[in-house]
């Protein structure tokens, strides 16, 4: 493990808040999953695709993806279940992973440079250890690997909801009981450690994706499923046999960037650390006053560091330097 390197400021685009990058439907395999495409604005660009956690969808990547798009061809998925997607018939790490892999080999874009924040990087980290050949570098925001303290997080307090026969229908009643607007400041509270960095801009987009779930007849249980399985795989990583999130981590190869926020509140402040020393080619950016969702919360930070990856293992570089 080693310190990431931040790219000159200069080198990122000028500030500014692009609205939602445009989606299209994919059907893949019997299914539809929405995509979201920010297009490269330079030539040589390389591909990516990025990964949301748990409750997300791909519009939590829209600032730095267009910060990257200089380096980048992004791509960003709703998993099955969330965002604008189709629901899915499993909501497991493993499922999702597989998920992401055919639709890597459907793009037929090649290899590509994977991001994932929260669930979507202990998804992406299964991906880059069983498909080495799909990822060039890989980097996780605040991965949700596995952490048996939960007090740790306050999605810790809903454990005991999985517990429950009707813990799904629980669930969508009480998504009918707080006001879109209410559960706005509620996610932004829990995933944020400063809120004046959310613009009022993010901040309608984030009410209408809460009126969006709260049509989607599917999403309650879409959610609470994926939970239980995220949980599982947690209790599983501290069992023998082969399905540990951190033994698969162990054995990714791909150049990675972990970046923490030491605000965090739903994943232990201890688990990127722990990521960046248990996976072989790592480096680590701890950002002290941030949350869970450091691509949103301090996007021009992390397109820093991941520029810093990208020019540190030659990933586009010669094509970059053609391109200025």
């Amino acid at each position: 493990m080693k310190r990431a390197t931040l790219c000159p400021e200069h080198l990122l685009p000028e500030h500014g808040v692009p609205p939602p990058w445009p989606g299209r439907e994919v059907r893949l395999d019997g299914m539809v999953s929405y995509v979201r495409d920010t297009p490269a604005t330079a030539p040589g660009a390389e591909p990516a695709l990025y990964v949301h956690g748990l409750g997300g969808s791909s519009q939590n990547w829209t600032d730095l993806a267009g910060l990257l798009a200089a380096r980048l061809d992004g791509q960003a998925i709703d998993l099955p279940g969330f965002g604008r997607s189709e629901p899915g018939h499993r909501y497991t790490v493993p499922a999702f992973a597989e998920r992401l892999i055919r639709y890597i080999e459907h793009s037929d874009r090649g290899a590509v440079h994977l991001f994932g924040n929260s669930l979507g990087g202990a998804v992406a980290v299964q991906v880059a250890a069983l498909r080495p050949d799909l990822v060039r570098t890989l980097t996780l925001i605040s991965p949700a690997l596995p952490f048996l303290d939960f007090r740790r997080s306050l999605q810790g307090r809903l454990l005991p909801l999985l517990a429950l026969p009707q813990a799904e229908r629980m669930a969508a009643r009480r998504l009918t009981e707080v006001a879109p607007e209410a559960m706005v400041e509620r996610l932004l509270e829990a995933c944020v450690a400063d809120l004046s960095r959310i613009c009022e801009q993010r901040r309608r987009e984030a009410l209408e994706e809460i009126r969006l779930r709260y049509q989607a007849e599917h999403y309650a249980g879409a959610y609470v499923r994926t939970f239980r399985g995220l949980v599982s795989s947690f209790l599983r990583s501290y069992l023998p046999g082969p399905g540990s999130l951190w033994r698969l981590a162990r054995s990714v190869r791909s150049p990675t960037l972990v970046v923490g926020g030491g605000r965090d509140r739903l994943v232990d402040v201890r688990v990127a650390p722990q990521a960046a020393r248990v996976i072989p080619d790592s480096r680590l950016l701890m950002l002290g006053r941030v949350g869970h969702v450091a691509q949103i919360e301090a996007p021009r930070l992390v397109a820093r560091a991941v520029l810093g990856l990208l020019t540190e293992t030659g990933e586009g570089a010669e094509r970059h330097d053609l391109a200025r």
